[in-house]
Parts: C-alpha cells; sequence; structure tokens
C-alpha cells in the first residue's frame, strides 16, 4: 500500500509540480509552508489550553483525595464528614462513602450521578475502551480515570481506608463537561480559523509571486520580441536591486555580445566576399582570354596561365587564413606547445628574411638565448607576419633590424624598420580583420588581405604575449613582443 502510495506521488503530484509555472510553484509552497506554521501554532494552542484546563480539574481532585485520605488515616469517619461539610474540598469536587458492601454512608452531593452508574461505566470502560477514552486515560496518572457519559464527563479517583476493622472506600468525582465542551468549540473555531488562514495563504502566494515575478514575465516578452534583425534593442532594467535587475543586465550584456557577434560575422562575410570575388575575377578574365586566344597564341596562352597560378595561390593563402581565423574563433586551433629556445629561431627567422628581402638591409643586431614555452610553428608564423608587414611598407634600400634580449623573466623581441610608418588613427585599427593601409603608399603599391595582423595578435593572445606598437609617419614602426619564459 505505502508503494503504490508512493508510486502514485512520484507519478502524478511530482509530474504536475514539475511542469507547474514557477508562480504558481511559489504560490504552492508559500501556501505550504504558512499552513504547516497555522497548524502547528494552533495546534500547539489548543494542546495548551487543554493542559491547562484538564490539568487544573485533574489537580484540584488529587488534591483533594490526597488530603481527605490523611485526615481519614487521622480521625475517625464521622470526623472526617464533618470536615467534608466543612468544606475541606476543593469546589467542583464532589465525595462519596462506600462500606465493603458497596453501601454509600455519605455524599457530599446526593444529586450527582449515582455511584452505580460511576462503578458501571467505569467497568464497562476498562473492558472495551474506545481509541479516545484509552489515549486520555494513558495521559493520566495511574489512578485517576476518565469516565464518559455520553453528554457528561468526569475525573475519578478513589482511596480506600480502614477505620474500626471496616474497610471503607472514598470515591473522588470532579465534572469536566464544560471543559470538554469549551476544547469542543475551541477545536472546531480552530478549525475553521485554520482552513480560512490556509484559503488566503494560497490567495495572498499566488498575488505575491505573481506580483515578485512580474518583471520576468516582462523581460520574458521582451526577448521573445527581439529578432535578428534588432539586436541593438535592449531590455528595460527594473530597479529592483535584486536577482532581477542582475538578470535584466546579463539578458543586456548577452544581446550586446550577440550583437557584436553577428555585426563581426556579417563583416567577415562581406568581407571575405570582397577578397575572393577579385582573384576569382581574374581567374575568370584570364580564364576566357585563354579559351579565345590561347590556342593560338602561346605568349598569351603563357601569360594567362601564370597569371590564374598566382591569383590561385593568392586565393589558397586567403582561405587558410580565413580557416585558421575561423579554428580560433570557435576555440578549435590546435597549438602543440612545447620548450624551445628563441637564439636559433631568431636566427633563422633573420636569414630567411634576408634571403627573402634582398633589397633591403636585414640585421640582427642582439640575440640573446632564452627558452620559452610555446607553438613553434605559430611563434615562427608571428614573427613571419610583422616581418612581412616591415619588408611591404619598406621602400627598397630601406633598413629592417630584429633583436631579442633575455631580461630574465620575458624574452624581449623587437622588430623595427624605417619605413613609412603608420598614423596614430591608424595604429587603432591595424589588428581589425581586413583592415589595410592605403595600397598606394606601399612600395609596390599592392595590398595585403588584411588578415595577417588578426592572426598574429590571436597567436600573441593564445601565448600570453603582450605587443607593443611604437610608430611614427615617414620614420617607421617598431613591434616588441614581451615573450614569458619557460621556467619548468
Amino acid at each position: 500500500m505505502l508503494s503504490k502510495l508512493k508510486q502514485y506521488i512520484k507519478e502524478h503530484i511530482h509530474l504536475r509540480l514539475r511542469y507547474m509555472p514557477i508562480s504558481l510553484k511559489l504560490a504552492f509552497i508559500y501556501s505550504i509552508m504558512l499552513s504547516m506554521i497555522l497548524i502547528i501554532t494552533l495546534s500547539a494552542t489548543l494542546v495548551g489550553i487543554h493542559y491547562v484546563l484538564y490539568h487544573e480539574a485533574e489537580i484540584s481532585i488529587t488534591l483533594s483525595a490526597n488530603f481527605v485520605e490523611k485526615k481519614a488515616n487521622e480521625k475517625g469517619l464521622e470526623e472526617i464528614i464533618k470536615d467534608v461539610e466543612k468544606s475541606s474540598l476543593i469546589p467542583g469536587v464532589v465525595m462519596r462513602i462506600t462500606d465493603k458492601d458497596n453501601n454509600v454512608i455519605y455524599d457530599s452531593m446526593p444529586m450527582y450521578i449515582s455511584n452505580d452508574k460511576v462503578q458501571n461505566n467505569l467497568q464497562l470502560q476498562t473492558q472495551s475502551p474506545s481509541f479516545g477514552d484509552y489515549i486520555r486515560n494513558a495521559l493520566l496518572p495511574e489512578n485517576l480515570k476518565f469516565i464518559n457519559f455520553r453528554h457528561f464527563w468526569i475525573f475519578y479517583t478513589q482511596r480506600t481506608i480502614e477505620k474500626d476493622d471496616n474497610v471503607y472506600t472514598l470515591h473522588f468525582l470532579r465534572t469536566i463537561t464544560a471543559e470538554k465542551v469549551f476544547l469542543e468549540e475551541l477545536s472546531e473555531t480552530i478549525l475553521y480559523v485554520g482552513l480560512v488562514g490556509v484559503l488566503i495563504s494560497i490567495i495572498c502566494g499566488f498575488l505575491l509571486s505573481r506580483k515578485l515575478l512580474k518583471p520576468l514575465s516582462d523581460i520574458t516578452k521582451k526577448v521573445k520580441d527581439i529578432e535578428i534583425q534588432d539586436l541593438n534593442k535592449r531590455i528595460e532594467v527594473p530597479p529592483t536591486h535584486d536577482e532581477i535587475e542582475e538578470l535584466a543586465n546579463t539578458f543586456n550584456l548577452m544581446l550586446e555580445r550577440l550583437q557584436k557577434g553577428f555585426e563581426q560575422q556579417r563583416q567577415f562575410v562581406s568581407d571575405a566576399s570582397h577578397e575572393l570575388r577579385t582573384p576569382a575575377t581574374v581567374i575568370c578574365g584570364y580564364s576566357d582570354m585563354l579559351a579565345r586566344w590561347g590556342k593560338d597564341d602561346p605568349q598569351t596562352a603563357d601569360e594567362c596561365i601564370t597569371a590564374i597560378h598566382s591569383e590561385a595561390i593568392n586565393m589558397q593563402r586567403l582561405i587558410e587564413k580565413l580557416l585558421f581565423l575561423a579554428r580560433a574563433d570557435q576555440k578549435r586551433q590546435v597549438l602543440h606547445k612545447e620548450s624551445i629556445s628563441m637564439k636559433p629561431l631568431i636566427a633563422d627567422i633573420a636569414k630567411d628574411t634576408q634571403l627573402i628581402a634582398p633589397q633591403h638591409s636585414v640585421t640582427c643586431s642582439l640575440n640573446e638565448d632564452g627558452y620559452i614555452f610555446a607553438d613553434p610553428l605559430c611563434m615562427r608564423q608571428m614573427l613571419r607576419i610583422f616581418l612581412d608587414n616591415s619588408i611591404k611598407y619598406t621602400p627598397d634600400g630601406g633598413k629592417i633590424e630584429i633583436s631579442s634580449h633575455n631580461d630574465g623573466n620575458k624574452m624581449i623581441v623587437k622588430i623595427s624598420d624605417n619605413g613609412i610608418g603608420i598614423g596614430k588613427e591608424e595604429q587603432k585599427k591595424i589588428f581589425e580583420r581586413f583592415y589595410r593601409v592605403d595600397a598606394a603608399r606601399t612600395k609596390n603599391g599592392v595590398g595585403g588581405t588584411g588578415l595577417g595582423l588578426s592572426i598574429a595578435e590571436w597567436i600573441a593572445q593564445a601565448h600570453d604575449i603582450e605587443i607593443k606598437l611604437d610608430s611614427e609617419l615617414e620614420k617607421g614602426t617598431t613591434i616588441t613582443l614581451f615573450i614569458p619564459l619557460d621556467f619548468g
């Protein structure tokens, strides 16, 4: 039976609570808690009043019985009766004296319920007590009994004494009908008060939860109204100084990040399309030219094939850079870091640059050694990007210098040139994707893709490398890299 009840609660009540709106859940929990508080408070009040009233009756009959019993052991029977008639009993207590044959010798209240009825009812109640009577008697002292006459209730106790070789029984009775009726009426009143209190708690809980959650409902409606096309909208932040205000601020921050991400994505797609369109157009143009005149003119065919091959290589490089940045954005660009020596790396880079740009004076003035924990390919790629920019924006015959210095904490790598330099406004933008200076300012009038420095910046951030840029128009540029040393 218990297992079936648990299963029913799990399958029905638990599931209903799980899919219940938060406002109803809060109202439900609030009403349950308040109901429990009401039940406990009212029950404690009822038990307390019950104890006070019944305990007073219990004390009055017990004290009277003990007092008369004590006197009976000291005096004769007639003197006891005289003392009782002189108000030796506490008001409300009735006393009877019977002999060994159960004959009533004395009765302080003859009109009270007869002794035979009391004894018969007591015997019947002892043989087959009701649950309520059993509980009541279990809570009373052993020599005190609760007797139920349907609409009349009493406490009963007795004492046995011996006088003049005769055995007498002292019977003490105390009516508790008024107390019991009062407690029944009080219980009924408390029940109604409790039910009204529970009903009020449910209503108040529902209204309170709706009021507390109204800002959440407003936030939900506003979030539903926001589409991709209007990510510039923001949620109105309620001045509640609580979790709801924090939630609204969090939503606005999320919308700002989403807006920035979508704008970057749109700009990236637009710029990538534009960059890919140029080589694609060139390839299509030379392909048409090759189809028309290439068969009959070998010189034209060679020219077309060379141009198509060159543009295909440019497109391949552009796509590789785009894929690199895409993997970096998705945090899927894998780095294979290891401890590497900077001295041979700088020497190789300087030697390669001298071979690539013989028209420039490429020198390595200082090359101190030091170990760093980095991806060798990425480090080489980053340094080449900075050197390629120096070559591109430095006129023929210009100077390019690379150096490395170990300050005991970091490797300081500098790449300097005396090229055209970068303006202050442009310095803020050179690491943005697809940003390029005017192509006319390069030595051959051809700009790059505008992705190299973005890749270099990502590599630097992935290796905790600080980049410092110093540049002045017509005087040159210096890139300083602060690379953490590997002490492992």
